[in-house]
């Protein structure tokens, strides 16, 4: 059995919330995990559909891979996790960056859910910078990555990045920084330590949204590519001057449609908020609060 340092990658282009969902899977024990699933939903009906966890979950038996972890780069902003679905079909478990308490203590009481303790107990595991384990024969080391949210991470799996919304295609650049406990200088300084990785290491994005001149979605690249052409960090541009930069334009831009009811159930590892004595749930909308 011949043992390999580079994962097979499968990105899965979500349309509707323009995010990628990988499968990751060891080529040689055929160990797999998914990193950053979408639950799919309808904001006008308040509807929740697993389509795309269903045809995730189809590849990983078409390629007779064994699934053993669901891997979340942070709580999303812009579309709903799948991760708690896979796991009540599959019983792979669930883990995220330690920080996810904070997330958690911000939004638990934005939505005031007696139901989220800020103790990360939604998730089987929560990582800490450095932390390393095995996907197969593979290892993999987790890299705190904060600036967009204060709990991402970045997952290295063998010769590959997975750096969620840390960093976009060079073409379109970085991620905001402005939702609570977001900070741009921190940003870049994360995006440093990325970019310290060899140039040939793979790189593959959490979202792509087609800028000006290119008519085709992407969602890998490499770091000698980001180091030299990222349009916000590329070419040794400034920590001084990418904060200036980070903070004007995302003061330009819309609050994400999904939101709220994003994050309200991506704090619960994907659950739905608990159901009422009727047996319905509800999603909670705090006016004006955004």
């Amino acid at each position: 059995m011949s043992h390999s340092n580079s994962p097979d990658v499968v990105g899965v282009f979500d349309a509707a919330t323009h995010t990628i969902s990988y499968i990751v899977s060891d080529p040689a024990t055929g160990a797999a995990a998914i990193i950053d699933p979408v639950l799919d939903y309808d904001p006008a009906a308040v509807r929740t559909s697993t389509a795309s966890v269903d045809k995730l979950l189809a590849m990983i038996a078409e390629r007779e891979l064994k699934l053993v972890q669901v891997l979340e780069t942070h709580a999303h902003a812009d579309h709903l996790t799948g991760a708690h679905e896979i796991r009540e079909r599959t019983g792979a478990p669930v883990s995220i960056g330690e920080r996810i308490t904070k997330v958690q203590k911000t939004f638990g009481d934005l939505f005031e859910a007696a139901d989220v303790r800020a103790d990360a107990s939604q998730f089987d595991r929560t990582w800490s910078d450095g932390d390393r384990f095995m996907l197969g024969s593979i290892e993999a080391e987790v890299i705190h990555t904060p600036g967009h949210t204060p709990a991402c991470v970045t997952y290295r799996i063998g010769d590959a990045l997975f750096v969620g919304d840390t960093l976009f295609m060079p073409d379109y650049g970085t991620a905001r920084c402005d939702f609570p406990g977001g900070d741009a200088r921190t940003l870049y300084r994360s995006i440093g330590k990325l970019l310290a990785y060899p140039d040939e290491t793979r790189v593959f994005v959490g979202h792509d949204y087609l800028p000006t001149g290119r008519s085709e979605f992407a969602w890998e690249t490499t770091i000698g590519a980001q180091k030299a052409g990222n349009i916000h960090v590329g070419g040794g541009r400034s920590e001084d001057d990418y904060v200036a930069m980070r903070e004007a334009r995302d003061a330009t831009l819309a609050v994400p449609q999904l939101i709220l009811p994003s994050l309200q159930v991506n704090i619960r590892a994907g659950e739905l908020p608990p159901a009422e004595a009727s047996g319905r749930r509800f999603m909670r909308l705090p006016l004006n609060a955004v």
